[in-house]
């Protein structure tokens, strides 16, 4: 092994003791089950729901509490104690007032959270529960959870619990506690793409992920246009911007992220001052707290957008000849005379034809308000500390796709001709299909996050966000068209249709999900596909399970905005070292005035039992240790050869 390798090993091992403390420490984590993986898709800013899916490890908490506790508590008692680890804060809130003794259920609850939590830590090595114990409640956790329960310990055990509640650390303790048993009930989180958009508070789901133990993400459509965003691209600022004011997301805009939107306000009630902007008015799922906005200015604003929006999509289509998107192209396709757009060459009547900042001669030039306006926007999205460290986190923990333990997870597809080959697709003059088209793309959207104006882009640095967010040959959208303008301006839904690529239709067939495992490398007969992205739409017969059980879609409906399709509200994916699961959601149920709440259990459905249980020696994380093991042992080696000095 390279000396340079060991010397650098040997800062951390110094010695002989402190290398083979480590050696036996890997070794016992290869002999352990492998940790509990949880894959969510398309959550759309919906906190809430999100944070008690994790809370509540999609229903696995409530099994755990059936299976400790049985019949020693009432079923009343076990919903209660549930309720306690999803909400710790609003339970105590709710039992300091009605409990007569606060002190006596405060031991209570510590007692039960102490004996849930030992039977979800039992998997794990204790340094790994060490490490996620809270630094000034570590002593008296550990000594909890590993107290042995014979009689001599008994008022050992006893003293703890009575001395956290006199030291008066009792309500910080069991929300804690609490924390410990969702934590490490999920060991790794994967987040299927579509972060943001539609709900309130994407931003918060983003400082939730940021504090969890271990997150990745496959990058979905509304994550990479927000991505774009960041790059102060102006394609994807116009499109965040339409579609969060268009679904009143002004908390999470204004105040979230500090984005001033000031100067589109000023350009919306100067530009359609008379205007109603009747087909503009937002769609409201959540009230704004701190920077509400009355729907009549929201409705103006949203067309301002809209009209900025189409104009620069022009401009960058003219930059992009490559993008081949040029009938995207509508505004120089309207007669302003008659109020009719020629679209497919059918000519359609428009539902507003009020356009006072479009000139008819010059269609996609920005009025000089309109510009001031985006070049003062666009400096708040790069400004914004919360968004470029959201952002940010978004490259260093993601990927356009990713494989893991023998699955496959990418947001929407491969794109795919019609005869079931891999589609060729050129971006940047670059042609390439399959696994290299995805890896390219991957290269470019990196290239113009960190090295803006170093890469093989052409027009304006993030072009290729917003390529990847509305384009045929997207494998973050799979459609042949984004039909916004048709939306806004158009009342035929026919023009609305987005019909969707190839792949979708193929990919329902067991052999082409097989021919695309292939394609990335893993086994056909035991690997998976998991995808979001496509609503499934329980109520109308569909299912999550498809091409024979090889391809998995868990966009189930977390967001409000697609419950009413999908009957249900979202999808968690479960694979533990035994079995491989799927939990369907009910929609999830904002907490009462009196501090009460209903939470409803998920159906879970098992897909797939594994032959023999899954050790973490069998996972990918396991083959990572097992080298950690050889080097440890070469460096052992050195030590004792003579070949490096030992330090104490």
């Amino acid at each position: 092994m390279d000396t340079r390798f060991l010397n650098h090993l040997a800062k951390d091992y110094p010695n002989i003791q402190a290398a083979s403390a480590e050696l036996i420490n890997l070794n016992a984590i290869l002999a352990l089950p492998k940790g509990t993986e949880y894959f969510l898709s398309d959550l759309h800013g919906e906190y809430e729901a999100f944070v008690h899916m994790i809370k509540s490890a999609s229903g696995v908490i409530y099994s755990k509490i059936e299976e400790v506790f049985g019949p020693d508590l009432t079923r009343k008692e076990r919903k209660e104690l549930a309720q306690l680890i999803y909400n710790a804060e609003a339970e105590i809130k709710r039992r300091k007032k009605s409990e007569e003794d606060f002190d006596r259920w405060c031991k209570t609850a510590i007692f039960r959270l102490t004996a849930i939590c030992k039977s979800v830590t039992s998997k794990y090595t204790r340094s790994k529960v060490r490490r996620r114990l809270p630094k000034h409640l570590a002593y008296s956790m550990d000594e909890l959870l590993h107290a042995d329960d014979d009689e001599n310990k008994a008022q050992y055990y006893s003293a703890i619990i009575r001395s956290i509640v006199e030291c008066g650390i009792a309500e910080e303790f069991i929300v804690k506690m609490a924390d410990m048993i969702s934590n490490l009930a999920v060991d790794k989180l994967h987040i299927i793409g579509d972060i943001w958009d539609r709900g309130a508070h994407p931003d918060k789901i983003m400082d939730f992920l940021m504090e969890h133990h271990d997150v990745d993400f496959q990058w979905g459509n509304h994550d990479i246009v927000w991505m774009g965003a960041a790059t102060g691209n102006w394609c994807c600022i116009t499109n965040v911007l339409r579609m969060n004011i268009s679904y009143n997301n002004f908390d999470m805009l204004e105040v979230g992220y500090g984005i001033n939107l000031r100067p589109l306000a000023m350009l919306a009630t100067t530009a359609y001052a008379d205007d109603p902007c009747e087909h503009f008015k937002p769609k409201v799922l959540e009230e704004n707290i701190y920077a509400p906005v009355n729907k009549e200015l929201a409705a103006k604003m949203n067309k301002a957008i809209a009209v900025c929006q189409f104009k620069i999509e022009g401009q960058t289509i003219m930059d992009h000849p490559e993008y081949k998107m040029e009938n995207r192209m509508l505004l120089d396709k309207i007669d302003f005379e008659k109020g009719t757009v020629m679209i497919k060459g059918v000519e359609h009547e428009l539902r507003d034809k009020n356009f006072p900042t479009i000139d008819p001669e010059d269609p996609y030039r920005l009025t000089p308000q309109e510009q001031e306006m985006l070049e003062s926007i666009e400096a708040s999205f790069r400004q914004s500390e919360k968004l470029q460290r959201h952002i940010q986190f978004m490259f260093t923990h993601g990927s356009l796709y990713k494989i893991y333990n023998g699955n496959l997870m990418f947001h929407g597809c491969i794109p795919m001709t019609e005869d079931g080959e891999f589609q060729e697709c050129t971006v940047n003059g670059v042609t390439k299909k399959g696994k290299a088209y995805m890896d390219y793309l991957e290269e470019q959207v990196r290239s113009a996050y960190y090295m803006t104006g170093n890469n093989e882009e052409t027009g304006k640095a993030g072009d290729i966000m917003w390529y990847l967010w509305l384009s045929g040959n997207s494998p973050l959208f799979g459609k042949d068209q984004m039909t916004t303008f048709e939306r806004c301006f158009i009342a035929d839904k026919k023009t609305h249709k987005e019909h969707t690529m190839p792949y979708y239709k193929l990919i329902d067939d067991k052999a082409m999900c097989e021919k695309v495992l292939e394609e990335f490398g893993l086994d056909p007969k035991t690997a998976h596909i998991l995808n979001g992205h496509v609503p499934v739409k329980i109520k109308d017969g569909e299912s999550p399970v498809r091409g024979g059980g090889k391809r998995i879609v868990i966009d189930g409906g977390i967001s409000k905005a697609y419950q009413k399709q999908t009957g249900i509200a979202g999808y968690t994916f479960i694979f533990n070292s035994w079995l491989m699961a799927l939990a369907e959601h009910k929609p999830y149920e904002p907490m009462r005035e009196d501090g009460t709440q209903v939470f409803h259990t998920p159906k879970i459905t098992t897909l797939e039992v594994l032959p023999k249980r899954m050790m973490v020696r069998n996972s990918d994380q396991g083959r990572e240790l097992e080298q950690q093991v050889e080097d440890m042992k070469m460096l052992i080696d050195a030590y004792r050869t003579g070949r490096l000095q030992e330090t104490y």
